[in-house]
């Protein structure tokens, strides 16, 4: 146990509170059982670092473990957190549950028989808490951490901080917001420049490695969490690869099954299911079209790259990509609490409500034309006017 407390010490050593994800102000920290997911390199472990630090610095009343480390090999995770308790801990940040077997059952039983003992725990965002044998869809808050909004980046990237703004505010001040952020700053520049690499934390340590590490990450989450998660073979994990290979070039994929499947040589149902896996684990966003049925094995109408960074990373078709990336950036930064369907009529059907067409600075209201409550979501513009909003301010939600 000594040795896990001289790595949590390390690592909040080197644990910095300049720069704080949005999560960190929404979550509600006082409840007893917390879960973050997200996909790899959002920043959950730094995440709980923060929290922890920030809530009990080095006073070794909290400590962070990751349950990939070699001492869960031979320990259980349950006697580890016992032991803690009867020491006097009263918080256990828990990284990489899904390394873990039997890890929410573990957590479950401490939950119940300690009620002085906090846990927060994360892992991949391909978790689904309810089919867990412990099933802590009940007992726990669950959140997911987003990739970084064009805000977060900002402030990380140029030490410039921003106020959110909900979608509402933008749709009725969009004017006077935007006016305001491009008094400090060079908006264009820097809104092209994220859509490249702005979408995960670690742009700031990869320099021109950029897309070598998220390569690196996809292949991981592929290749070791859904193998984990989804109990997955080896053979369905390449497959997966050669599926994530083939949507990257054809984003945004409007579904004909029967070809995709002939091109990766699998079942209409294993590719439905596969699908589904890609999307929870936030590699991809199927979605589905207005009025449509949202069952398991319904088709999505469209498929995207679940981010712009991914978008750029995987597709080899780089020509031609500037309506993509729009329709990209829009549909990730309003995922994180709006509900998105295709629209009959333009791009995008927002919390059933707003209809959006994105597009380029001269786009014109023709598709939407005569539509309630339709808004165009421009690219290449600082400011708008009317119902035509700047795409990039779309970043600043979260």
């Amino acid at each position: 146990m000594e040795t896990l407390f001289n790595y949590s010490s390390l690592r909040l050593n080197k644990t910095s509170l300049n720069f704080n994800r949005y999560l960190l102000d929404e979550a509600k920290w006082g409840d007893k059982l917390i879960g973050i997911r997200g996909a790899r390199g959002v920043g959950k472990t730094t995440l709980m670092l923060q929290r922890l630090k920030a809530e009990y610095g080095n006073s070794g009343r909290a400590i962070y473990v990751s349950l990939d480390n070699f001492y869960f090999t031979k320990h259980r995770l349950f006697e580890f957190a016992e032991n803690f308790h009867l020491n006097g801990g009263e918080a256990i940040f828990i990284d990489e549950v899904h390394r873990y077997p039997n890890w929410s059952t573990e957590i479950k039983n401490l939950y119940d028989l300690y009620d002085d003992l906090k846990i927060v725990f994360s892992g991949s965002s391909a978790l689904r808490m309810y089919k867990t044998d412990g099933d802590l869809s009940r007992r726990a808050a669950i959140y997911s951490l987003q990739e970084l909004s064009f805000r977060e980046y900002l402030e990380l990237a140029e030490k410039k901080k921003f106020k959110t703004h909900s979608l509402e505010d933008i749709l009725k001040n969009h004017i006077e917001i935007a006016s305001e952020i491009i008094k400090k700053i060079k908006i264009i520049p820097l809104f092209k420049k994220y859509l490249k690499v702005g979408a995960y934390p670690f742009f700031k340590e990869t320099k021109g490695q950029f897309y070598d590490r998220i390569i690196s990450v996809i292949n991981t989450l592929i290749e070791n969490d859904l193998q984990i998660i989804e109990g997955i073979s080896y053979q369905t994990a390449y497959k997966l690869r050669q599926l994530v290979a083939v949507l990257a070039d054809s984003v945004p994929f409007k579904i004909n099954i029967a070809e995709l499947s002939r091109k990766i040589n699998m079942s209409r149902d294993m590719l439905l299911e596969l699908l589904h896996s890609l999307d929870r684990a936030n590699l991809i966003k199927a979605l589905h079209r207005e009025g449509s049925a949202m069952g398991y094995f319904t088709k999505p109408a469209k498929i995207y790259l679940n981010n712009t960074a991914l978008l750029y990373a995987l597709s080899t078709k780089k020509e031609n990509m500037e309506g993509t990336v729009r329709e990209t950036f829009f549909m990730n930064q309003l995922s994180k609490d709006h509900k998105i369907k295709i629209a009959k009529s333009g791009d995008f059907l927002i919390d059933e409500k707003y209809i959006f067409e994105v597009g380029g600075r001269k786009k014109g209201f023709s598709q939407i034309a005569g539509i309630k409550n339709s808004f165009i979501a421009a690219d290449d513009i600082e400011i708008g006017f009317g119902n035509k909003i700047p795409l990039w301010l779309f970043g600043f939600m979260y």
